[in-house]
């Protein structure tokens, strides 16, 4: 069976960020010295699975998702992740797609609040395919029995919306850091 494909959403307009202050793009946006998308696709990279960068300028995360699956149509499952998640953990992505194995939507969970990347198994290709809109694939993870996974990832939900978004993931990210510092002494 096909690997699941970890699906990078960087469409978006980032329109929350430019109101609350942002300039420019937020993806582009520094965090610790590098672009938030150069931190998100560094755990990508790091997971070892393999993805696929949505860029094209979708009008909504539905549009964006399609396309996505459509270029990867033969995958043996997605990963759905928006760009703007810098601090998502390697190991949570891999355990996002252990779970896929045991059920076909995914959702993971830290602290019981929901995150990202929801994973959806090879059979919600085709529904995923025709989606359209700003609501994502909220439709299809509300009819079918999704799979709760708790992770100890704070990064599954610290997403980067606003500039106090971007501001409370450097104090995460410096205060990760240091915690890697330490266990390294």
């Amino acid at each position: 069976m096909a690997s699941p494909i970890v699906l990078v959403l960087a469409s978006g307009r980032g329109e929350r960020f430019l109101a609350s202050g942002g300039k420019g793009s937020k993806l582009q946006a520094l965090l610790a010295g590098q672009p938030v998308i150069a931190h998100t696709l560094a755990a990508v990279r790091a997971s070892g699975l393999p993805f696929h960068v949505e860029a094209a300028g979708h009008p909504g995360m539905g549009d964006s998702i399609a396309a996505g699956v459509r270029a990867t149509a033969q995958a043996g499952g997605w990963l759905v992740l928006p760009a703007d998640l810098p601090l998502v953990r390697p190991e949570s992505l891999r355990a996002v797609a252990a779970a896929l194995q045991r059920a076909s939507i995914v959702l993971p969970m830290h602290e019981g609040t929901r995150g990202h990347p929801v994973g959806f198994g090879a059979e919600h290709g085709p529904a995923l395919m025709a989606l359209t809109g700003a609501q994502g694939a909220a439709a299809i993870v509300r009819a079918a029995q999704p799979l709760a996974l708790e992770l100890p990832d704070e990064g599954i939900v610290t997403d980067i919306d606003t500039v106090e978004d971007l501001a409370r993931a450097e104090r995460l990210f410096q205060r990760r850091r240091r915690r890697q510092g330490e266990e390294g002494s």
